[in-house]
């Protein structure tokens, strides 16, 4: 038995207030750890008030707290807007203005989540943190490893590339093994108020979808109008600010042509938008930087690997090289809508080795 989630042992849930996490605190309850839950308020709790289906604020704090009292636990709500602001919401404005396109989500993991929240559950005197993330944690020969769901339909393994090895060293995710189906059972089974609280489907602090009226609210004048062009620069139309596309985007251009039309990238510092066929998406060659690896350093000639370019997309092969905090998969097919900002985050099978953001080419 992980001796972090023996009977006695504190644990430190991270709950927001969703049906996943809920569950994870009822199961180690009932495994007979001693837990303490904690939801973090991200986002401003008076506009948040009422609304369901966005983790950390509002109702979603509410739910927690009423699961904590259902299942008898200690729950706390920490403020940590004005790091969530800095670290995320503003990141996430800067790199549309960048023409980029981000991952929220993987940033809110690396930074207040899997940083600060770990830090606060050591002071609480917990061996671990737990949260309802479907992913797995597997000891191997070297230690922890880093791997997907058993549920391919629910792994959110890419969302956790950036988890350090320290880190991976303390956090646990119970609901790594179950089926989106079995972890409703389960909370059915605890009677927990949430069991049947629909998923949220959005950026948490973008929850109407549309992120650019975010960006024009948190930077005045980040819509300012450009001009549309093919390949040869050629002006086809104008748009209201680049801040409306991203890389591989066919629907919503505007320009009628006699094949369809995709953004191919972006420049902010013209404002252009640059369109043009399918077959000019495509790339074979995929940089990023900023690394974060957690396996053995690959040699020279780079190693051969499965290479997810965004989270809703299956992997595909390739060869990855590293050199410092930077790198590069070369593909074995075309890749097409391949967004600076994303994230390129190798498998070698289910386990996660590593990954960085996606550069320019």
């Amino acid at each position: 038995m992980d001796a972090a989630l023996a009977p006695g042992a504190r644990v430190v849930v991270a709950m927001s207030g969703g049906v996943d996490s809920s569950t994870v605190a009822a199961l180690l309850v009932e495994r007979g750890c001693d837990v303490v839950g904690v939801t973090l308020q991200l986002y401003d709790h008076g506009q948040a008030i009422g609304r369901k289906g966005a983790c950390c604020a509002g109702q979603d704090i509410h739910d927690a707290a009423r699961v904590a009292e259902t299942l008898g636990i200690p729950h706390y709500v920490l403020d940590y807007e004005k790091r969530f602001r800095a670290e995320v919401i503003d990141d996430f404005a800067d790199s549309y203005l960048a023409g980029a396109t981000p991952v929220p989500c993987v940033r809110c993991n690396e930074t207040v989540k899997f940083r600060d929240l770990l830090a606060v559950a050591r002071d609480l005197g917990a061996g671990a943190l737990a949260t309802g993330h479907y992913a797995r944690r597997v000891v191997g020969a070297d230690g922890p490893e880093l791997h997907g769901a058993a549920d391919a339909g629910r792994d959110q393994s890419y969302f956790l590339y950036r988890t350090t090895p320290a880190q991976l060293d303390f956090l646990r995710f119970p609901l790594g093994e179950f089926s989106k189906d079995e972890t409703r059972a389960l909370a059915a089974r605890f009677a927990l108020p949430v069991a049947q609280k629909p998923d949220s489907q959005d950026i948490c602090f973008v929850p109407s979808g549309r992120y650019a009226d975010v960006i024009e609210k948190l930077r005045p004048g980040a819509g300012e109008p450009g001009d549309i062009v093919d390949e040869t620069g050629r002006v086809l139309g104008q748009h209201d600010g680049v801040i409306h596309f991203t890389v591989g985007q066919r629907k919503g251009i505007g320009i009628a042509g006699e094949e369809p039309l995709y953004v191919l990238r972006l420049e902010p510092a013209t404002r252009r938008v640059i369109v043009g066929p399918r077959a000019s998406l495509g790339v074979t060659r995929v940089p990023f930087d900023r690394v974060n690896w957690l396996a053995a350093q690959p040699d020279a000639a780079g190693i051969r690997v499965a290479v997810k370019l965004r989270s809703a997309q299956p992997p595909v092969l390739a060869t990855l090289q590293l050199e410092g905090d930077r790198g590069a998969a070369m593909l074995d097919q075309p890749a097409f809508g391949v967004a600076p900002g994303q994230a390129c985050v190798a498998y070698d099978g289910a386990r996660v080795l590593g990954g960085g953001w996606i550069a320019r080419g």
